[in-house]
């Protein structure tokens, strides 16, 4: 089987698909033949229709983005701030600068 990547994503359904039709492949995947034929063409479906063609070719998403999945499961430090007049510059500049160095910490305890 091919690597999966998005790229891959047409040849991975043509290779799975194999001798059957289009039409009873859409349906088992539940997208429309003609989605089906695009893909295979090396279109992109829209998210729902990747997620179905992901699930029917069992393979996780992420692979075929090329996320890490290592990566993806690591704790990430966020925050939100609102607009707010009285909070100085230099007061969110320090705040940001505390929240990307709990991000790298959190980072380098992982990676040990």
């Amino acid at each position: 089987m091919t690597e999966p990547s998005l790229e891959s994503l047409g040849p991975l359904v043509a290779e799975k698909r194999g001798k059957l039709g289009v039409r009873a492949t859409a349906q088992k995947i539940g997208i429309s033949p003609a989605t089906l034929s695009r893909v295979e063409n090396g279109h992109l479906p829209d998210l729902e229709n990747f997620q179905k063609i992901c699930r029917w070719l069992k393979v996780d998403p992420s692979a075929l983005l090329g996320f890490d999945a290592e990566a993806a499961n690591r704790p990430v430090a966020a925050v939100h701030f609102r607009k707010k007049q009285t909070m100085a510059l230099e007061t969110a500049s320090a705040l940001a600068d505390m929240i990307l160095a709990a991000q790298r910490a959190l980072i380098a305890r992982d990676e040990l």
